[in-house]
């Protein structure tokens, strides 16, 4: 079932599960949904005890479910739920959100939406068969210094953009056992390029348009096979705009967040959005400080000035997405635009393959000459 008219005459809440409770779920879904009065957190589904422990303690009004199937079985017998939130590996969101879609609930995705853009056009498919909405999890769309860069080339700030810069990178103890992203094959939805290329490929796209021309550079660095942890994307625009995006999990010093070059001006950033940090530390969007981040500079040929950052504002999407279910509003994420990301990230998965860092190159490999 999907939200009923009554629910939208009598503005009762809309009755959630979310499918998972790793980062996605615990950080991001549940403390986004439990924000918003339009919603009710009703059920959440981990077989992990640990953070089942975590869920009762923080969302005790929430039912806790086993798995997947259980839920299923929930939605078949009682039919309590309006929407199903899956923040679960990639690799799993196919089978998952057809099961829920022919249900005909709605279904928030998590990105990736998918590991393949064939897997994303048969979840696409079968939103087209349902009476529930599909929308996906694209939440850097929020991000406070995206929406600043969005505002300032808008403006004409920096004039015409010749070059944007977009880095998105941290530091993991080498030691440290890698988690699921890092040694999950590139075919069911592992590695760096399929965890934010779906982001900064997206940014990219809303600020500049389509894309002609793609190459990469992936790169594992750990030893034995695995999927890519530092790789590096060139992007040529149809509007002439060139993108560079680099993504590392892997580096002790991070690079410029973002950098922006134009005819009159250049920008640029550091640090990352502090949403995904404030809510792991326990705040809510009714925090003071809340999506709050430092300045940006913005530099001319004769002058450097701060330019205060828009304020982080993950909350939309769950705004956007009510008003979708509960009226005529637009859903917050097209999933075509998902789709058209996954089909420029397989290719470049195709073109360019995952390669050890470490690898011999050869002088005649490339065509310059040996000294001894």
């Amino acid at each position: 079932m999907t939200v009923s008219d009554q629910d939208h005459v009598d503005g009762s809440p809309i009755r959630t599960a979310i499918v998972g409770f790793g980062v996605a779920g615990r950080v991001f879904h549940a403390p986004l949904i439990a924000a918003d009065d339009g919603y009710e957190l009703a059920a959440i589904v981990t077989a992990n005890p640990d953070r089942r422990a975590q869920a009762q303690q923080t969302h005790p009004g929430a039912a806790l479910l086993g798995s997947f199937d259980e839920l299923v079985d929930r939605i078949d017998s009682v039919g309590d739920l309006d929407l199903v939130i899956l923040a679960t590996p990639p690799g799993l969101h196919r089978e998952q959100a057809t099961a829920i879609l022919d249900r005909n609930l709605s279904v928030v995705v998590d990105k990736p939406f998918a590991p393949s853009a064939a897997d994303a056009r048969a979840i696409i498919d079968a939103a087209a068969r349902s009476a529930g909405v599909l929308t996906v999890f694209q939440n850097r769309r929020w991000d406070g210094d995206y929406l600043t860069v969005k505002r300032l080339i808008e403006s004409g700030a920096l004039g015409e953009v010749r070059t944007f810069e977009s880095r998105f990178e941290w530091w993991t103890d080498p030691d440290a056992a890698g988690g699921w992203k890092d040694v999950t094959p590139v075919a069911e939805g592992g590695g760096i390029l399929l965890d934010l290329g779906p982001h900064l490929v997206d940014q990219a796209i809303e600020l500049f348009g389509p894309i002609v021309e793609a190459t990469a550079d992936l790169v594992r660095h750990s030893p034995g096979d695995g999927a890519d942890e530092d790789s590096f994307v060139s992007l040529v625009h149809e509007s002439g705009v060139r993108t560079r995006l680099w993504m590392n999990r892997t580096t002790p010093m991070e690079g410029e967040r973002f950098h922006l070059v134009g005819s009159e001006a250049g920008l640029t950033s550091r640090g990352k959005d502090p949403q995904e940090a404030q809510l792991a530390a326990g705040l809510t969007p009714a925090s003071a400080g809340y999506g709050a981040a430092a300045s940006m500079l913005l530099t001319r040929p004769d002058e450097t000035v701060e330019v205060d950052q828009e304020r982080g504002d993950y909350p939309e999407f769950y705004r956007r997405l009510r008003r979708a279910l509960r009226s005529d509003g637009e859903i917050p994420v097209d999933p075509e635009d998902c789709a058209a990301v996954l089909e420029l990230l397989d290719d470049l998965h195709t073109r360019f393959p995952v390669s050890p860092a470490r690898e011999t190159v050869t002088a005649g490999s490339v065509g310059v000459a040996g000294h001894a």
